[in-house]
Protein backbone atom coordinates (compact mmCIF):
# COMPACT_ATOMS: atom_id res chain seq x y z
CA UNK A 1 0.00 0.00 0.00
CA UNK A 2 2.86 2.42 0.78
CA UNK A 3 2.63 5.76 2.55
CA UNK A 4 -0.88 6.76 3.60
CA UNK A 5 -2.53 10.16 3.80
CA UNK A 6 -4.00 11.46 7.03
CA UNK A 7 -7.49 10.82 5.66
CA UNK A 8 -6.64 7.21 4.82
CA UNK A 9 -5.39 6.76 8.38
CA UNK A 10 -8.63 8.21 9.77
CA UNK A 11 -10.71 5.87 7.63
CA UNK A 12 -8.65 2.89 8.80
CA UNK A 13 -9.73 3.22 12.44
CA UNK A 14 -13.42 3.14 11.53
CA UNK A 15 -13.50 -0.63 12.03
CA UNK A 16 -16.03 -1.49 14.76
CA UNK A 17 -13.38 -1.79 17.48
CA UNK A 18 -14.75 -2.24 21.00
CA UNK A 19 -14.15 0.97 22.94
CA UNK A 20 -15.93 2.20 26.06
CA UNK A 21 -15.84 5.81 27.28
CA UNK A 22 -17.51 6.75 30.56
CA UNK A 23 -19.57 3.58 30.51
CA UNK A 24 -20.85 3.90 26.97
CA UNK A 25 -19.74 1.96 23.91
CA UNK A 26 -18.23 4.23 21.27
CA UNK A 27 -19.77 3.80 17.81
CA UNK A 28 -17.05 5.63 15.86
CA UNK A 29 -13.78 6.86 17.37
CA UNK A 30 -13.33 9.35 14.53
CA UNK A 31 -16.47 11.28 15.44
CA UNK A 32 -16.50 10.87 19.23
CA UNK A 33 -16.20 14.33 20.86
CA UNK A 34 -13.10 13.37 22.87
CA UNK A 35 -11.43 10.44 21.09
CA UNK A 36 -11.67 12.20 17.72
CA UNK A 37 -9.17 14.74 19.08
CA UNK A 38 -6.67 11.90 19.53
CA UNK A 39 -7.34 10.71 15.98
CA UNK A 40 -6.76 14.21 14.63
CA UNK A 41 -3.60 14.64 16.71
CA UNK A 42 -2.15 11.37 15.38
CA UNK A 43 -2.47 12.75 11.84
CA UNK A 44 0.71 14.75 12.52
CA UNK A 45 2.85 11.75 11.50
CA UNK A 46 1.08 11.44 8.14
CA UNK A 47 1.02 15.18 7.48
CA UNK A 48 4.78 15.42 8.05
CA UNK A 49 5.39 12.75 5.40
CA UNK A 50 3.33 14.84 2.96
CA UNK A 51 5.10 18.13 3.78
CA UNK A 52 7.88 18.95 1.26
CA UNK A 53 9.91 20.70 3.95
CA UNK A 54 9.77 17.71 6.31
CA UNK A 55 9.63 14.80 3.89
CA UNK A 56 13.35 14.03 3.97
CA UNK A 57 13.15 13.68 7.74
CA UNK A 58 9.87 11.74 7.82
CA UNK A 59 10.33 9.39 4.86
CA UNK A 60 13.01 6.85 3.93
CA UNK A 61 13.71 5.73 0.35
CA UNK A 62 15.20 2.29 -0.17
CA UNK A 63 15.35 0.09 -3.29
CA UNK A 64 12.73 2.20 -5.02
CA UNK A 65 10.31 2.02 -2.10
CA UNK A 66 9.35 4.76 0.34
CA UNK A 67 8.21 4.25 3.91
CA UNK A 68 8.00 6.13 7.20
CA UNK A 69 11.36 6.71 8.87
CA UNK A 70 9.91 5.30 12.07
CA UNK A 71 10.23 1.84 10.50
CA UNK A 72 13.91 2.32 9.61
CA UNK A 73 15.77 -0.32 11.62
CA UNK A 74 18.78 1.60 13.00
CA UNK A 75 21.92 0.59 11.10
CA UNK A 76 24.24 3.31 12.43
CA UNK A 77 24.40 6.23 14.84
CA UNK A 78 23.01 8.62 12.27
CA UNK A 79 19.83 6.55 12.05
CA UNK A 80 19.39 6.99 15.80
CA UNK A 81 20.00 10.74 15.58
CA UNK A 82 17.48 11.15 12.75
CA UNK A 83 14.92 9.05 14.61
CA UNK A 84 15.33 11.31 17.64
CA UNK A 85 14.99 14.41 15.48
CA UNK A 86 11.83 13.03 13.85
CA UNK A 87 10.25 12.34 17.24
CA UNK A 88 11.26 15.76 18.53
CA UNK A 89 9.87 17.53 15.45
CA UNK A 90 6.52 15.72 15.49
CA UNK A 91 6.12 16.51 19.20
CA UNK A 92 6.94 20.17 18.62
CA UNK A 93 4.28 20.33 15.89
CA UNK A 94 1.91 18.67 18.38
CA UNK A 95 2.51 21.50 20.87
CA UNK A 96 4.46 19.28 23.34
CA UNK A 97 2.23 16.19 22.88
CA UNK A 98 3.89 13.31 21.05
CA UNK A 99 1.73 11.48 18.46
CA UNK A 100 3.13 8.08 19.57
CA UNK A 101 1.23 6.02 16.99
CA UNK A 102 4.37 4.79 15.19
CA UNK A 103 7.13 5.59 17.68
CA UNK A 104 6.26 3.09 20.40
CA UNK A 105 5.31 0.30 18.00
CA UNK A 106 8.59 0.44 16.15
CA UNK A 107 10.45 0.50 19.48
CA UNK A 108 8.82 -2.87 20.14
CA UNK A 109 9.53 -4.19 16.64
CA UNK A 110 13.24 -3.38 16.91
CA UNK A 111 13.45 -5.20 20.23
CA UNK A 112 11.50 -8.18 18.87
CA UNK A 113 13.93 -8.51 15.96
CA UNK A 114 16.82 -8.84 18.38
CA UNK A 115 15.23 -11.06 21.02
CA UNK A 116 13.36 -13.39 18.65
CA UNK A 117 16.68 -14.38 17.12
CA UNK A 118 18.03 -15.32 20.56
CA UNK A 119 14.94 -17.38 21.40
CA UNK A 120 15.14 -19.18 18.04
CA UNK A 121 18.81 -20.03 18.64
CA UNK A 122 18.03 -21.67 21.99
CA UNK A 123 14.67 -23.31 21.33
CA UNK A 124 14.72 -23.82 17.52
CA UNK A 125 11.54 -21.78 17.19
CA UNK A 126 10.56 -19.65 14.20
CA UNK A 127 9.78 -16.36 15.93
CA UNK A 128 12.18 -14.17 13.95
CA UNK A 129 10.53 -14.96 10.62
CA UNK A 130 7.15 -14.13 12.17
CA UNK A 131 8.51 -10.83 13.51
CA UNK A 132 9.98 -9.96 10.11
CA UNK A 133 6.69 -10.72 8.35
CA UNK A 134 4.68 -8.62 10.81
CA UNK A 135 7.21 -5.78 10.61
CA UNK A 136 6.94 -5.79 6.79
CA UNK A 137 3.14 -5.81 7.04
CA UNK A 138 3.17 -2.73 9.27
CA UNK A 139 5.86 -0.89 7.32
CA UNK A 140 4.52 -1.52 3.83
CA UNK A 141 0.96 -0.60 4.83
CA UNK A 142 2.07 2.43 6.89
CA UNK A 143 0.17 1.17 9.93
CA UNK A 144 -0.10 2.68 13.39
CA UNK A 145 0.67 0.59 16.47
CA UNK A 146 0.18 0.61 20.22
CA UNK A 147 2.13 -1.43 22.76
CA UNK A 148 0.49 -3.10 25.75
CA UNK A 149 3.17 -4.05 28.25
CA UNK A 150 2.18 -3.12 31.80
CA UNK A 151 -0.04 -5.76 33.40
CA UNK A 152 -2.57 -4.74 36.02
CA UNK A 153 -0.39 -6.80 38.44
CA UNK A 154 -2.76 -7.21 41.41
CA UNK A 155 -0.54 -8.01 44.41
CA UNK A 156 2.71 -6.20 43.57
CA UNK A 157 4.60 -8.41 46.00
CA UNK A 158 3.72 -11.62 44.16
CA UNK A 159 4.73 -13.01 40.78
CA UNK A 160 2.39 -13.69 37.85
CA UNK A 161 1.51 -17.26 38.83
CA UNK A 162 1.12 -16.47 42.56
CA UNK A 163 -1.62 -13.86 42.30
CA UNK A 164 -4.97 -14.00 44.12
CA UNK A 165 -6.52 -13.89 40.63
CA UNK A 166 -4.89 -15.84 37.77
CA UNK A 167 -5.72 -13.14 35.20
CA UNK A 168 -3.86 -10.25 36.84
CA UNK A 169 -1.13 -10.90 34.28
CA UNK A 170 -2.01 -11.57 30.64
CA UNK A 171 -1.48 -15.26 29.90
CA UNK A 172 -2.16 -18.16 27.57
CA UNK A 173 -5.30 -20.08 28.54
CA UNK A 174 -5.42 -22.41 25.53
CA UNK A 175 -2.99 -23.68 22.90
CA UNK A 176 -4.60 -24.75 19.65
CA UNK A 177 -3.31 -26.13 16.39
CA UNK A 178 -3.87 -22.78 14.71
CA UNK A 179 -2.87 -20.43 17.54
CA UNK A 180 -3.31 -19.46 21.18
CA UNK A 181 -6.08 -17.95 23.30
CA UNK A 182 -5.06 -15.25 25.78
CA UNK A 183 -6.77 -13.66 28.75
CA UNK A 184 -5.88 -10.77 31.04
CA UNK A 185 -5.57 -6.99 31.05
CA UNK A 186 -2.90 -4.40 30.42
CA UNK A 187 -3.00 -0.85 31.74
CA UNK A 188 -1.48 2.51 30.69
CA UNK A 189 -1.85 1.54 27.02
CA UNK A 190 -1.38 4.74 25.03
CA UNK A 191 -3.25 5.55 21.80
CA UNK A 192 -4.97 2.15 21.55
CA UNK A 193 -8.31 3.74 20.69
CA UNK A 194 -6.85 5.09 17.45
CA UNK A 195 -4.17 2.69 16.20
CA UNK A 196 -4.41 -0.21 13.76
CA UNK A 197 -2.32 -2.85 15.51
CA UNK A 198 -1.68 -3.80 19.13
CA UNK A 199 1.65 -5.36 20.14
CA UNK A 200 1.71 -7.18 23.49
CA UNK A 201 4.92 -7.76 25.46
CA UNK A 202 5.81 -9.22 28.88
CA UNK A 203 6.36 -6.65 31.60
CA UNK A 204 8.90 -8.38 33.88
CA UNK A 205 11.22 -11.30 34.55
CA UNK A 206 9.43 -14.62 35.00
CA UNK A 207 10.10 -18.03 36.50
CA UNK A 208 9.45 -21.47 35.04
CA UNK A 209 6.11 -21.51 36.87
CA UNK A 210 5.13 -18.33 34.99
CA UNK A 211 5.60 -19.88 31.54
CA UNK A 212 2.02 -19.25 30.38
CA UNK A 213 2.48 -15.57 31.24
CA UNK A 214 5.60 -15.26 29.07
CA UNK A 215 3.73 -14.29 25.94
CA UNK A 216 4.28 -11.76 23.16
CA UNK A 217 2.01 -11.29 20.17
CA UNK A 218 0.23 -8.79 17.92
CA UNK A 219 -3.42 -8.44 16.95
CA UNK A 220 -5.47 -5.85 15.06
CA UNK A 221 -7.19 -3.56 17.56
CA UNK A 222 -10.62 -4.63 16.31
CA UNK A 223 -9.95 -8.33 17.08
CA UNK A 224 -12.92 -9.99 18.82
CA UNK A 225 -12.40 -10.07 22.58
CA UNK A 226 -10.14 -6.99 22.69
CA UNK A 227 -11.99 -4.46 24.83
CA UNK A 228 -10.69 -0.94 25.46
CA UNK A 229 -11.86 1.05 28.48
CA UNK A 230 -10.69 4.58 27.74
CA UNK A 231 -9.60 6.95 30.51
CA UNK A 232 -11.72 10.13 30.70
CA UNK A 233 -8.85 12.11 32.25
CA UNK A 234 -8.46 15.45 30.49
CA UNK A 235 -11.59 14.92 28.42
CA UNK A 236 -13.62 17.92 29.57
CA UNK A 237 -14.59 20.48 26.92
CA UNK A 238 -12.11 23.37 26.63
CA UNK A 239 -11.96 26.60 24.69
CA UNK A 240 -8.86 27.31 22.60
CA UNK A 241 -8.44 30.67 24.41
CA UNK A 242 -8.36 28.98 27.82
CA UNK A 243 -6.33 25.90 26.83
CA UNK A 244 -4.36 26.62 23.65
CA UNK A 245 -2.28 23.44 23.89
CA UNK A 246 -4.89 20.85 24.80
CA UNK A 247 -8.28 22.11 23.62
CA UNK A 248 -7.98 20.24 20.31
CA UNK A 249 -5.30 17.68 21.23
CA UNK A 250 -5.51 14.46 23.16
CA UNK A 251 -3.70 11.24 23.80
CA UNK A 252 -6.02 8.46 24.88
CA UNK A 253 -5.02 5.90 27.51
CA UNK A 254 -6.84 2.63 27.98
CA UNK A 255 -7.20 -0.41 30.16
CA UNK A 256 -6.84 -3.04 27.46
CA UNK A 257 -8.74 -6.24 28.22
CA UNK A 258 -8.12 -9.56 26.48
CA UNK A 259 -11.34 -11.48 26.96
CA UNK A 260 -10.24 -14.87 25.58
CA UNK A 261 -8.65 -13.42 22.45
CA UNK A 262 -7.53 -15.80 19.72
CA UNK A 263 -4.09 -15.12 18.21
CA UNK A 264 -2.93 -17.11 15.15
CA UNK A 265 0.54 -18.62 15.41
CA UNK A 266 1.99 -16.32 12.74
CA UNK A 267 1.37 -13.40 15.10
CA UNK A 268 2.80 -15.07 18.22
CA UNK A 269 6.37 -14.01 19.06
CA UNK A 270 6.81 -15.72 22.45
CA UNK A 271 4.75 -18.49 24.00
CA UNK A 272 6.24 -19.82 27.21
CA UNK A 273 9.95 -19.09 26.88
CA UNK A 274 9.99 -17.59 30.38
CA UNK A 275 13.76 -17.12 30.49
CA UNK A 276 13.48 -14.47 27.76
CA UNK A 277 10.60 -12.48 29.30
CA UNK A 278 12.95 -10.03 31.01
CA UNK A 279 15.15 -9.83 27.91
CA UNK A 280 12.29 -8.70 25.71
CA UNK A 281 10.94 -6.31 28.35
CA UNK A 282 14.33 -4.64 28.74
CA UNK A 283 14.98 -4.73 24.99
CA UNK A 284 11.83 -2.71 24.40
CA UNK A 285 12.70 -0.25 27.16
CA UNK A 286 16.16 0.21 25.64
CA UNK A 287 14.53 1.84 22.61
CA UNK A 288 11.46 3.31 24.25
CA UNK A 289 13.30 5.41 26.84
CA UNK A 290 15.28 6.92 23.97
CA UNK A 291 11.96 7.75 22.32
CA UNK A 292 10.86 9.23 25.65
CA UNK A 293 13.78 11.61 26.08
CA UNK A 294 13.45 12.63 22.43
CA UNK A 295 9.83 13.65 22.83
CA UNK A 296 10.58 15.48 26.07
CA UNK A 297 12.80 17.99 24.25
CA UNK A 298 9.95 20.23 22.95
CA UNK A 299 8.41 20.11 26.42
CA UNK A 300 11.50 21.48 28.15
CA UNK A 301 11.92 24.04 25.35
CA UNK A 302 8.34 25.14 26.03
CA UNK A 303 9.12 25.55 29.73
CA UNK A 304 12.08 27.84 28.95
CA UNK A 305 10.09 29.81 26.38
CA UNK A 306 7.20 30.19 28.83
CA UNK A 307 9.49 31.49 31.56
CA UNK A 308 11.19 33.95 29.19
CA UNK A 309 7.86 35.15 27.79
CA UNK A 310 6.27 35.72 31.19
CA UNK A 311 9.37 37.39 32.62
CA UNK A 312 9.27 39.81 29.69
CA UNK A 313 5.52 40.48 29.92
CA UNK A 314 5.73 40.93 33.68
CA UNK A 315 8.69 43.31 33.36
CA UNK A 316 11.00 41.28 35.62
CA UNK A 317 13.72 40.09 33.26
CA UNK A 318 16.39 42.04 35.16
CA UNK A 319 15.52 40.64 38.58
CA UNK A 320 18.41 38.57 39.93
CA UNK A 321 16.26 35.66 41.12
CA UNK A 322 14.56 35.50 37.72
CA UNK A 323 17.89 35.33 35.92
CA UNK A 324 18.95 32.55 38.27
CA UNK A 325 15.81 30.53 37.51
CA UNK A 326 16.18 31.09 33.78
CA UNK A 327 19.79 29.87 33.85
CA UNK A 328 18.67 26.78 35.79
CA UNK A 329 15.96 26.07 33.20
CA UNK A 330 18.36 26.48 30.29
CA UNK A 331 20.89 24.16 31.95
CA UNK A 332 18.17 21.61 32.68
CA UNK A 333 16.90 21.56 29.10
CA UNK A 334 20.26 21.63 27.34
CA UNK A 335 21.66 18.87 29.57
CA UNK A 336 18.73 16.71 28.50
CA UNK A 337 19.38 17.54 24.85
CA UNK A 338 23.10 16.78 25.15
CA UNK A 339 22.47 13.45 26.89
CA UNK A 340 19.89 12.47 24.26
CA UNK A 341 22.26 13.21 21.42
CA UNK A 342 25.09 11.40 23.21
CA UNK A 343 22.88 8.33 23.70
CA UNK A 344 22.56 8.15 19.90
CA UNK A 345 26.25 8.81 19.27
CA UNK A 346 27.28 6.17 21.81
CA UNK A 347 24.83 3.62 20.40
CA UNK A 348 26.26 0.28 19.34
CA UNK A 349 25.10 -2.59 17.10
CA UNK A 350 24.31 -6.15 18.08
CA UNK A 351 25.97 -9.04 16.26
CA UNK A 352 23.62 -8.55 13.32
CA UNK A 353 24.08 -4.81 12.87
CA UNK A 354 20.95 -3.48 14.59
CA UNK A 355 21.93 -0.35 16.51
CA UNK A 356 20.47 0.55 19.89
CA UNK A 357 20.96 3.75 21.91
CA UNK A 358 23.50 3.61 24.72
CA UNK A 359 21.53 2.41 27.77
CA UNK A 360 23.67 4.26 30.33
CA UNK A 361 23.29 7.67 28.68
CA UNK A 362 19.63 7.08 27.79
CA UNK A 363 18.72 6.29 31.38
CA UNK A 364 20.79 9.20 32.67
CA UNK A 365 18.80 11.48 30.33
CA UNK A 366 15.46 10.06 31.45
CA UNK A 367 16.40 10.25 35.14
CA UNK A 368 17.70 13.82 34.76
CA UNK A 369 14.45 14.88 33.10
CA UNK A 370 12.12 13.15 35.57
CA UNK A 371 14.03 13.94 38.75
CA UNK A 372 14.11 17.68 38.01
CA UNK A 373 10.80 18.16 36.21
CA UNK A 374 8.76 19.38 39.15
CA UNK A 375 11.44 21.89 40.11
CA UNK A 376 11.28 23.19 36.53
CA UNK A 377 7.51 23.66 36.92
CA UNK A 378 8.10 25.53 40.18
CA UNK A 379 10.44 28.01 38.49
CA UNK A 380 8.09 28.64 35.56
CA UNK A 381 5.08 29.12 37.82
CA UNK A 382 7.02 31.43 40.13
CA UNK A 383 8.04 33.68 37.23
CA UNK A 384 4.56 33.65 35.65
CA UNK A 385 2.49 34.54 38.72
CA UNK A 386 -0.76 33.54 40.39
CA UNK A 387 -2.95 34.51 37.48
CA UNK A 388 -2.17 31.06 36.12
CA UNK A 389 -5.17 29.88 38.14
CA UNK A 390 -7.13 33.08 38.87
CA UNK A 391 -7.51 34.71 35.44
CA UNK A 392 -10.74 35.42 33.53
CA UNK A 393 -12.24 33.29 30.78
CA UNK A 394 -12.68 33.87 27.09
CA UNK A 395 -16.29 34.96 27.68
CA UNK A 396 -15.11 37.90 29.81
CA UNK A 397 -13.12 39.32 26.90
CA UNK A 398 -16.19 38.90 24.67
CA UNK A 399 -18.37 40.86 27.09
CA UNK A 400 -18.30 44.61 26.24
CA UNK A 401 -18.96 45.45 29.89
CA UNK A 402 -15.71 43.83 31.07
CA UNK A 403 -13.44 43.42 28.04
CA UNK A 404 -11.80 46.86 28.00
CA UNK A 405 -11.45 46.88 31.78
CA UNK A 406 -9.63 43.55 31.70
CA UNK A 407 -7.38 44.66 28.86
CA UNK A 408 -6.45 47.69 30.97
CA UNK A 409 -6.04 46.18 34.43
CA UNK A 410 -4.43 42.84 33.53
CA UNK A 411 -1.69 44.35 31.40
CA UNK A 412 2.01 44.05 32.11
CA UNK A 413 4.98 46.10 31.02
CA UNK A 414 4.45 48.92 28.52
CA UNK A 415 2.96 47.58 25.30
CA UNK A 416 1.42 44.43 26.83
CA UNK A 417 -2.33 44.61 27.28
CA UNK A 418 -4.42 42.41 29.52
CA UNK A 419 -5.76 40.14 26.77
CA UNK A 420 -2.31 39.31 25.39
CA UNK A 421 -0.97 38.67 28.89
CA UNK A 422 -3.99 36.49 29.70
CA UNK A 423 -3.47 34.46 26.54
CA UNK A 424 0.16 33.88 27.50
CA UNK A 425 -0.87 32.96 31.05
CA UNK A 426 -3.42 30.50 29.71
CA UNK A 427 -0.77 28.77 27.62
CA UNK A 428 1.53 28.45 30.64
CA UNK A 429 -1.36 27.29 32.79
CA UNK A 430 -2.31 24.64 30.23
CA UNK A 431 1.30 23.48 30.20
CA UNK A 432 1.89 23.42 33.95
CA UNK A 433 -1.27 23.52 36.10
CA UNK A 434 -4.33 21.99 34.43
CA UNK A 435 -5.13 18.41 33.51
CA UNK A 436 -2.81 18.60 30.50
CA UNK A 437 0.01 19.86 32.73
CA UNK A 438 -0.86 17.18 35.26
CA UNK A 439 -0.70 14.54 32.53
CA UNK A 440 2.82 15.69 31.63
CA UNK A 441 3.83 15.72 35.30
CA UNK A 442 2.66 12.17 35.97
CA UNK A 443 4.24 10.93 32.73
CA UNK A 444 7.53 12.44 33.90
CA UNK A 445 7.52 10.15 36.93
CA UNK A 446 5.89 6.97 35.64
CA UNK A 447 6.00 6.74 31.84
CA UNK A 448 8.69 4.57 30.21
CA UNK A 449 9.83 3.40 33.65
CA UNK A 450 9.97 4.81 37.15
CA UNK A 451 12.80 6.77 38.73
CA UNK A 452 13.89 3.60 40.53
CA UNK A 453 13.92 1.64 37.27
CA UNK A 454 16.14 4.27 35.67
CA UNK A 455 18.54 4.27 38.61
CA UNK A 456 18.76 0.49 38.42
CA UNK A 457 19.60 0.62 34.70
CA UNK A 458 22.25 3.29 35.28
CA UNK A 459 23.85 1.07 37.91
CA UNK A 460 23.74 -1.96 35.61
CA UNK A 461 25.04 -0.18 32.53
CA UNK A 462 27.96 1.63 34.13
CA UNK A 463 31.38 0.03 33.67
CA UNK A 464 32.49 0.06 37.31
CA UNK A 465 35.44 -2.26 36.66
CA UNK A 466 37.20 0.45 34.67
CA UNK A 467 37.06 3.06 37.41
CA UNK A 468 37.84 0.58 40.19
CA UNK A 469 40.94 -0.46 38.26
CA UNK A 470 41.95 3.18 37.90
CA UNK A 471 41.43 3.83 41.61
CA UNK A 472 43.60 0.83 42.45
CA UNK A 473 46.27 2.04 40.02
CA UNK A 474 46.59 5.51 41.51
CA UNK A 475 46.47 4.04 45.04
CA UNK A 476 49.41 1.80 44.20
CA UNK A 477 47.42 -1.40 44.83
Amino acid sequence: MGLRTAQQYIESVRDDRTVYYRGEKVADVTTHPVISKAVKHACVDFEMADDPELRDLAVVSADGDEYSRYFKIPADNDDLLKRSKLIETSTAIGKTLVPLVKEIGTDALFALHKVARLVDQKYETDYLNRVKAFYKHCRDNDLTMSVAQTDVKGDRGAGPSNQPHPDYYTHIVERREDGIVVRGAKIHTSCTTNTNELIVLPTRAMSEGDADYAVAFAVPVNTPGVKLVASPYGGAHKEEFDAPLSAERKMMETITIFDDVFVPWERVFMAGEHDFAATIALGFVEYHRFTAVSYKLPLVDALIGSALLMADMNGITKAAHVREKLVWLVSYAETLRALTEMAALRGKPDDHGIYAPDPLTTNMAKYHFAHNYHEALQHVQDIAGGMLVTGPGVEDFANPETADLLRKYLGGRAGVDGEARTRAMNMVSDLTTGDFGGYHAVLAIHAEGSLEAEKLMISRAYDSKRTIAYAKQIAGL
